[in-house]
């Protein structure tokens, strides 16, 4: 009897610690993981798509270095491009490779 209460105890810490290293590992991993570039593409084209049609969009897959002030960070660029009062206007974008949020915008008027 006393060997089957040591082995449950056993069961139960091991099982636990387990558990506890497996839910720490999910956090920091999910906490290291960027965004896909489509998906941070895509919303920010779901955006743009609120206030008119889009003609094209582009966005890279390889990230970069951005520093502003103390803070750095993992950025991906990319580009919107579409027809403003008959003429075509480029937006290019920086934004958090982590989050997907827009960092900088630019608007220049290709036409």
């Amino acid at each position: 009897m006393e060997k089957t209460k040591k082995f449950a105890q056993g069961l139960i810490v091991g099982s636990s610690i387990g558990l506890a290293t497996g839910i720490i590992a999910h956090h920091y991993y999910k906490k290291k993981q960027k965004m896909s570039p489509d998906k941070v593409l895509e919303q920010i084209k779901t955006d743009f798509l609120k206030e008119g049609p889009i003609e094209g969009s582009w966005i890279s897959f390889d990230t970069e270095r951005m520093q502003k002030f103390a803070i750095t960070m993992d950025v991906l660029s990319g580009g919107i491009t579409r027809t403003e009062d008959d003429h075509l206007v480029a937006y290019e974008f920086k934004a958090d490779a982590k989050t997907g949020a827009v960092l900088k915008i630019d608007r220049l008027i290709a036409d």
